[in-house]
């Protein structure tokens, strides 16, 4: 309640009583009222004059002051500001996110399915300013049954910043300012060796490529061979192959839950480029040859959803391979990759920028990676892929481009 500052009330002398002069907010108007009350009958001196209030009377006056509701915060809220329940902040929130200038936030499909799944039907329709320590607690013993500890910890933290996000417009500060407790709300701790992080190894990768055709084993490969996620994966068309195919430039994702491409990436790190290695480069431009736009597309020409060809490919192939890890994913090539750049002692600045980790030092930050082609080819060779890389002569042909396009082209030579 930083607009209204504590009213200890005015003491004034009306008639034969003191009493409490103060100003109350009123719903539905801006200008506050004025309000008044008796405190006690004034004393006066041996020659007649009102003597001045007494200590117990301005305390009196105080008590009479707080009673009314004046110097409440719950009360302000709900009168000034209108007291707002956390769902329709919450949306507030989600809005403010994707539009707003410093590190906006494109993509908030996670939060939203965060939101929905847990957070909205437990805490949604409580009034913002209930929001706090007490009231949260039972949402997050929910969530422990069933969810990492990581996962709680970054839900709380949605909590958190929605129940900041609403300021006050005069000061910027927060109308519900709040001191969370971690020992309050029982918040698990994260345990980095209990955290599921299920990778791929070299054997599993060699199963998957070579068991595998076409464009799945094409998948697979680049997926291994780079690290990338695999809604970059997903999105990524011949016209990013440069340098000879030994480079691929990382610009655009594939929408989480529709088959659509966007311009944006995850983090502003992920806009990089990954350099591949000859006998790499020799696959993919096998693959791509005679493809036209994106490179792993549906007969409609629309993009993979990465669900689908989860369930439709991995899936079944780890099962028949008889891994069954819970969470085993597309991003497990990605930590693969890593492990394998951390084993072959990959510079870490090269290792980072083909990663599209953020920078965490001041080194890292300094070092260009982008300008440095030459040296970041040189060791994509040296530290190579770390699985067998199926041969050029079984490579899988992408589709050709489309009859109409080839007939239009014959017609321009004739």
């Amino acid at each position: 309640m930083s607009r209204r500052s504590g009213q200890d009330g005015t003491v004034v002398i009306a008639g034969n009583w003191y009493r409490v002069r103060w100003r109350m907010d009123v719903e539905h108007q801006k200008e506050r009222i004025n309000m008044n009350e008796k405190v006690a009958p004034v004393v006066f001196d041996k020659n007649g004059i009102p003597k001045p209030p007494s200590f117990d009377v301005l305390r009196k006056a105080r008590d009479i002051v707080e009673k009314s509701g004046a110097n409440s915060e719950e009360r302000f809220n709900r009168v000034v500001l209108g007291e707002i329940n956390f769902r329709d902040q919450a949306k507030r929130y989600i809005r403010w996110i994707q539009s707003r200038d410093r590190e906006p936030i494109k993509d908030t499909s996670s939060i939203e399915a965060a939101l929905n799944k847990w957070i909205l039907p437990e805490i949604g329709d409580l009034p913002l300013g209930d929001v706090h320590n007490v009231t949260v607690k039972p949402l997050v013993n929910k969530m422990k049954q069933s969810l990492s500890a990581r996962t709680v910890n970054k839900y709380v933290e949605y909590v958190r910043q929605i129940v900041a996000s609403l300021k006050d417009g005069r000061t910027g500060e927060p109308i519900h300012p709040r001191k969370w407790d971690s020992s309050v709300l029982d918040v698990p701790v994260i345990n980095p060796r209990k955290q599921r992080r299920p990778a791929l190894r070299q054997d599993a990768i060699n199963t998957l490529v070579s068991n595998s055709e076409g464009t799945e084993q094409a998948l697979y490969v680049l997926l291994a061979a780079t690290g990338m996620r695999i809604s970059e994966a997903l999105a990524i068309e011949a016209k990013h192959f440069v340098n000879d195919h030994r480079t691929i430039q990382v610009c655009q994702q594939v929408d989480r839950y529709k088959p659509r491409v966007v311009k944006y990436l995850k983090t502003d790190a992920g806009y990089r480029e990954i350099d591949l290695p000859q006998n790499i480069a020799d696959y993919l431009r096998s693959y791509i040859n005679g493809k036209d736009g994106l490179l792993f597309k549906t007969r409609n020409g629309t993009p993979y959803l990465h669900n689908g060809l989860h369930q439709r490919w991995l899936t079944p192939r780890l099962e028949a391979m008889q891994i069954d890890e819970k969470g085993m994913g597309f991003h497990a090539f990605r930590r693969f990759r890593k492990t394998w750049l951390r084993g072959e002692r990959c510079q870490e600045d090269i290792n980072n920028f083909w990663m599209g980790h953020q920078p965490e030092t001041m080194s890292e930050l300094y070092s260009r990676m982008d300008f440095e082609l030459v040296r970041r080819l040189d060791e994509s060779e040296r530290v190579g892929v770390g699985f067998n890389v199926p041969s050029i002569q079984v490579a899988p042909s992408a589709p050709r481009i489309h009859d109409e396009v080839e007939l239009e082209l014959a017609a321009q030579v004739l």
